[in-house]
């Protein structure tokens, strides 16, 4: 993996080689690798991704067909990061 540093700024370098990282999976593993996983383990937990991947397509495929509602976006902060967040429709998100 590459990353060229431009004007000597490291910290956009950085930033983008965790990007890359972050995309090809790399801190993932590392932290899959930490401990020793069974091959039971392992298919168990394979098998549950797939399944939570499965289940994720075909409630984004209701979603753009307008059969569930669509989850709703948060939109940023008020000016200079200050006042609370809302969502699209005027309300606040709920305090936990």
């Amino acid at each position: 993996m590459q990353v060229f540093v431009r004007d000597n700024n490291v910290d956009q370098a950085l930033r983008a080689l965790k990007r890359k990282m972050q995309r090809e999976g790399v801190f993932r593993e590392m932290k899959l690798r930490r401990h020793y996983e069974k091959p039971s383990e392992r298919k168990v937990r394979e098998k549950a991704e797939a399944i939570r991947r499965a289940r994720k397509v075909v409630r984004k495929k209701l979603q753009r067909e307008g059969l569930l509602p669509m989850k709703p976006k948060v939109l940023p902060r008020g000016p200079a990061g200050r006042g609370p967040a809302r969502y699209h429709n005027g309300s606040r998100p709920h305090e936990v």
